[in-house]
């Protein structure tokens, strides 16, 4: 056999491996275009979704992420301009090399010795930004002052106008964040989930679930003239997954549960839709002139009877409280002042709250469902928000803004012995109770939000905490606010909880 045969063959097989390599790299995994091993691996590494549970299995072989080229098992998306990588993983055999590595990158190429910026959660809990500046250079980082001694890691990596952000936690704490600001990357990159064993005669694996690829909204957004979108979530409270069942390209807000559990209702542009989870279809519900409703709607507790919040133009525009049935019909108009948005019905159906700006000042009243004299049940300077009776009628849950931070406060039916619940440095709003009453889930703004605003497209933490106060904990990670859970959220058995959430989507 000649030599030029042999060489020939040679050829064509290493053409035939490459080949193989790269079209095995092209199928899609989930949200992301393709997998491949990236530089040297002795074992090829894998991937897999869960369509059910949205959540994905990631298994990598290679020697480290370090020095001036990498080695690991890549699940990629091309992005371009500003996002937000967000997931929660861990990794999935106890651990035997502190050094293995699991998280998100952004790579200029696919390239072993690309220039890139990593997340990286390391097997020991070290949590590290890590860097390499330009093709072949030498990797950087900056390590996380926190440590994630527990494999459960929250792991966020954003890119915002050339700056980088890791931010990490342990599941169900606040999120510890690390910024780089000199390191220049293309502006389409490949981003992407990424595991490395850190010794290349090994696998791990590693499940990573609650994955979101981001793309806020961008900075010339004008607030409550222009929207992104919407992705209507629900979220199992013990397990702390989250799943998107809906998405939208423009803004729908405020999901509130039907008492049999099947459906949700939100609202959107000034309409209320009735979304069958089982079909996954949004249907208009008839509310007859009420057409411009804003996102302040509340199911009485028996489920047969809807209050609205709908801006009429004869009051100038001002947000008016109505009630019509569950399945549509003609407004009954409630109260006669406004702005009047309404956020809580009383079990025994009698009585509606809601919050009122009168003379300028925004209090919660009470008035019956029926109509008649409201009542003024707050009188602390300063917003008072988001009211909802217990499931029991003994209390009203609000937040308040009067102690100079939006905290939550209770009450009770009538507005006496009024106290604060929680004090923290978030800027907490829209207590919603658990149905068995033990529970109080509610979001959270970052302090450099006023303490009286609740705007849209911001990073906020879905939080649980004890009926009567003590220690929070974190149960959802979100790009959202306005409108992510205006209204009670809870379904009627308390196992979920449904929120929007935001991104421009294609």
């Amino acid at each position: 056999m000649s030599n030029t045969f042999l060489r020939n063959m040679s050829l064509f097989a290493l053409g035939f491996v490459i080949f193989a390599r790269v079209g095995s790299a092209q199928s899609h995994v989930g949200a992301f275009d393709a997998q491949v091993d990236i530089g040297h691996v002795r074992h090829r590494g894998s991937a897999t979704y869960d369509a059910k549970r949205q959540a994905y299995v990631v298994a990598g072989s290679g020697e480290n992420m370090w020095g001036s080229h990498d080695a690991f098992h890549f699940v990629w998306k091309r992005m371009s301009g500003n996002f937000i990588l967000s997931t929660r993983a861990r990794f999935l055999a106890a651990a035997t090399e502190p050094h293995r590595k699991m998280g998100w990158t952004i790579r200029a190429s696919l390239d072993s010795a690309s220039a890139h910026v990593t997340a990286a959660v390391h097997g020991n809990g070290l949590a590290s930004l890590q860097f390499r500046r330009s093709v072949g250079a030498t990797t950087e980082e900056i390590k996380s002052a926190d440590s994630l001694s527990d494999p459960d890691a929250v792991i966020q990596l954003e890119r915002r106008d050339g700056r980088y952000f890791m931010s990490v936690a342990r599941f169900g704490d606040t999120l510890a964040t690390t910024e780089l600001t000199d390191v220049t990357l293309p502006d389409s990159v490949y981003v992407g989930l990424f595991v490395c064993a850190h010794n290349d005669s090994a696998i791990e694996r590693v499940a990573f679930s609650n994955v979101r690829l981001t793309t806020p909204a961008p900075a010339d957004l004008v607030p409550y003239r222009t929207y992104i979108g919407s992705r209507l979530e629900v979220l199992d409270v013990a397990s702390g997954n989250a799943t998107v069942v809906h998405e939208y390209q423009g803004s729908f807000q405020a999901p509130n549960w039907t008492r049999d559990g099947r459906a949700l209702i939100y609202a959107q542009e000034g309409h209320l839709y009735h979304f069958g989870l089982a079909t996954r279809k949004p249907t208009v519900i008839n509310t007859g002139f009420a057409t411009n409703n804003n996102n302040d709607h509340v199911l009485s507790f028996d489920g047969r009877t809807l209050g609205i919040s709908n801006h009429v133009k004869e009051d100038s525009g001002a947000s008016i409280v109505f009630t019509l049935p569950a399945t549509g019909g003609v407004p009954k108009r409630i109260t006669a002042r406004g702005p009047s948005y309404l956020h809580g019905w009383s079990p025994d159906g009698r009585w509606l709250v809601y919050t009122g700006q009168r003379n300028g000042d925004f209090d919660v009243y009470r008035i019956a469902a029926a109509g008649g004299e409201e009542v003024r049940l707050t009188t602390a300077p300063g917003l008072d928000d988001g009211a909802e009776y217990t499931p029991d009628g003994s209390y009203i849950y609000f937040n308040s803004a009067r102690t100079g931070r939006m905290q939550l406060w209770r009450m009770h039916p009538d507005g006496s012995a009024q106290e604060q619940v929680n004090n923290d440095a978030f800027n907490d709003w829209f207590p919603h109770i658990s149905p068995d009453g033990k529970w109080i889930a509610y979001l959270s703004f970052p302090p450099d939000v006023a303490a009286d605003d609740h705007p849209f497209y911001k990073h906020v933490l879905l939080r649980l905490m004890p009926i009567d106060g003590g220690p929070s904990r974190v149960i959802a990670y979100v790009y959202g606010g306005q409108g992510t859970i205006n209204v009670p959220s809870w379904s009627p058995d308390g196992k979920r909880l449904a929120f929007v959430s935001n991104s421009v989507l294609p």
